[in-house]
């Protein structure tokens, strides 16, 4: 998938991914929650420590969640709870289990205390998150990669390393989106000159003989 393919496209690729609610967009193949790893901003240690952080908790929130319907995207070893649950001593219980799995370094609980989400409402969210990843696809001066994208009635949920540059415009994009009711930004915002060290620069063009 590149960046010139009309939006028409782009949207009938994503619209063909299969999401579960509040998960990561998967794009373009070869993926970890949601951004691509040939671009990822990450280190490939942290890209599997989310992967598998990700993987743990999915198999442990469901014991304490009480029946609720949780969600849990993992990035750069930031662990954000997405969902609902009947109380608050299992939203209480669901942070606790995801914030003692090995090489989480914070949690960001946003689950709701409330009923679980309909078909109807997920659906409505799967081609929300479809909609913002293409619109990120459209915007001029974003790097659509460097973005995981969680969206959970209605809510969309913005996490990466990013600049403030970036945050403000992704979170514009984001809003102007139809059917979005909130953008949340769980950000690690760094610098112009850090971000030109994490992100690997083009080779020079070799000398000519």
């Amino acid at each position: 998938m590149t960046k010139n393919m009309p939006r028409a496209t782009v949207l009938a690729l994503l619209l063909g991914t299969t999401l579960l609610p509040g998960c990561a967009l998967l794009v373009g193949g070869a993926a970890v929650s949601g951004v691509l790893v040939a671009t990822d901003r990450r280190t490939s240690g942290a890209q599997l420590e989310d992967q598998t952080i990700e993987l743990k908790a999915a198999s442990r929130v469901g014991a304490v969640s009480g029946g609720g319907n949780v969600a849990v995207t993992s990035h750069n070893r930031s662990a954000l709870i997405t969902g609902q649950v009947p109380s608050e001593a299992a939203r209480v219980a669901v942070e606790k289990e995801v914030a003692g799995i090995e090489n989480v370094r914070a949690v960001i609980n946003e689950l709701a205390v409330a009923g679980n989400s309909s078909l109807t409402q997920r659906s409505s969210d799967t081609i929300i998150l479809a909609k913002v990843r293409a619109a990120f696809l459209d915007a001029k001066d974003l790097q659509s990669n460097a973005f995981s994208v969680t969206t959970e009635a209605g809510v969309v949920y913005l996490m990466g390393i990013v600049t403030e540059r970036e945050a403000g415009l992704a979170t514009d994009v984001a809003r102007a989106v139809d059917g979005v009711r909130k953008v949340v930004r769980v950000f690690e915002v760094v610098s112009e000159e850090a971000l030109a060290k994490l992100v690997p620069q083009p080779a020079p063009p070799p000398a000519p003989k």
